[in-house]
């Protein structure tokens, strides 16, 4: 079978880039022919996957004059946001992927069209291509979009009623997707998220075990700075480095625990943020705090892998999110977790990993979906604090089971409703 796979952003970079990229390995692991239209940047390194042919769209060139699309607002890259464009950026936009979409139409001929997202680029290709079957993917931050602001909202629900299927990471999502699309509700299907068993798992070798699971004994940044497992308990957060991923959030509630008494920790940062404005701020607040803070930059996917082996916590008091895949690949390379309870997520997570050891913070009321007003952020930071200790303090000596959650089994299943169209 011959499959395209599409998104309007980079790919790797961010968790659907990471969501697309594990699909790809899927289908290459079960023989399928693949191609891929993505938008980058002629600087960006695209993945490297055998008989997998890439169709790069370039942004900040002639045809497409600025930097890449992105489903966040805040992007860990130089972005654009969606209710920035102007009349004339979106001709671009449709010119530079129409003209992609017609070249791998000639050249490729899908049998099936994967899109990732529910958004302006999923709309224009099922335009362009009304007889093909397309599926797409969720992955939360479309719907957050929508509610957002109106840049062709009519257009994009129209057309993503039009999709053959459209799969969902939780039944959260799903019901969003039926409310904000109208999509007929068989048309909507809680697929999951998967985890790669080949790479992650529990660390061998020199490893050591001061609080129950076995841990990497030491480890090396790029620059080749080592840390050693020692008194501390090492903290993980690995994310975009801003106010909807809740780091300054977690940057105060780490420093009101620390003056407490409780000193003898240490938080790693792996991310980015393209607004330097933001990022500014979270590394001026950073240096307000008391305790360890290292800042290690973007990592590649397997530079990420040994963090979490070293790591003893991770860390996501996000504002909005779907079913974060930093929290599975932490939870399979056995870290405890504190995740903020946001919608669904205490249902999923007791349906595919009841014994995962997650400490959720309930979150209080939001506005425009991805935002704490200033007046309840204490109320939540103390919750937060209080969990990050409960972590900490928590026995978790015998590894969970990671259950059935695997892209390849997501890659078989989304092939499965093909049977059905």
């Amino acid at each position: 079978m011959k499959i395209l796979s599409i998104i309007t952003q980079k790919p790797s970079s961010t968790g659907s880039g990471i969501y697309l990229t594990e699909i790809l390995k899927s289908y290459q692991h079960l023989g399928e022919e693949q191609a891929v239209i993505c938008g980058v940047t002629k600087e960006d390194r695209l993945p490297d996957i055998p008989s997998v042919d890439f169709f790069p769209v370039y942004y900040e060139s002639e045809e497409l004059p600025y930097p890449v699309l992105g489903m966040s607002d805040e992007m860990p890259y130089n972005s654009t946001r969606y209710k920035d464009l102007t009349e004339e950026m979106l001709e671009q936009f449709e010119r530079a992927f129409s003209k992609k979409l017609e070249e791998v139409m000639s050249v490729f001929s899908p049998d099936l069209i994967l899109c990732h997202h529910l958004y302006l680029l999923t709309a224009l290709v099922r335009e362009k291509c009304p007889q093909i079957p397309i599926f797409a993917f969720c992955h939360n931050t479309d719907l957050r979009q929508m509610e957002k602001h109106d840049l062709e909202k009519e257009r994009i629900v129209r057309n993503i009623q039009k999709l053959d299927k459209i799969f969902t990471p939780k039944e959260a999502q799903r019901q969003e997707v039926l409310r904000l699309y109208g999509v007929e509700p068989e048309k909507v299907i809680n697929i999951g998220i998967g985890y790669n068993a080949e790479v992650l798992g529990l660390p061998t070798g020199d490893v050591l075990s001061p609080h129950g699971i076995p841990r990497r004994r030491e480890i090396r940044t790029a620059s080749g700075e080592k840390y050693v497992k020692g008194e501390y308990w090492d903290l993980l957060f690995a994310g975009k480095l801003g106010e909807k991923k809740g780091v300054f959030s977690l940057l105060r509630s780490l420093e009101a625990l620390y003056q407490k008494g409780r000193k003898n920790f240490r938080l790693f940062m792996v991310g980015d943020n393209g607004n330097q404005e933001e990022k500014e701020a979270v590394n001026a607040l950073a240096k307000t705090c008391s305790y360890p803070i290292h800042f290690l930059g973007r990592l590649d996917y397997s530079d990420l892998i040994p963090w979490y082996e070293f790591s003893d916590c991770f860390l996501l008091p996000s504002f909005f999110d779907a079913v974060p895949m930093t929290v599975i690949e932490s939870l399979a390379c056995g870290n405890k977790v504190v995740l903020t309870a946001l919608e669904g997520l205490e249902d999923f997570f007791t349906e595919n990993l009841p014994t995962a050891p997650i400490f959720f913070v309930e979150l209080p009321p939001r506005k425009n979906a991805d935002e704490i007003p200033e007046e309840v952020l204490p109320v939540f930071e103390e919750r937060l604090e209080k969990q990050i200790a409960q972590c900490m303090d928590s026995e978790y000596s015998k590894m969970i089971s990671m259950g059935n959650l695997s892209w390849d089994g997501i890659a078989e299943k989304v092939l499965s409703y093909l049977d059905f169209l």
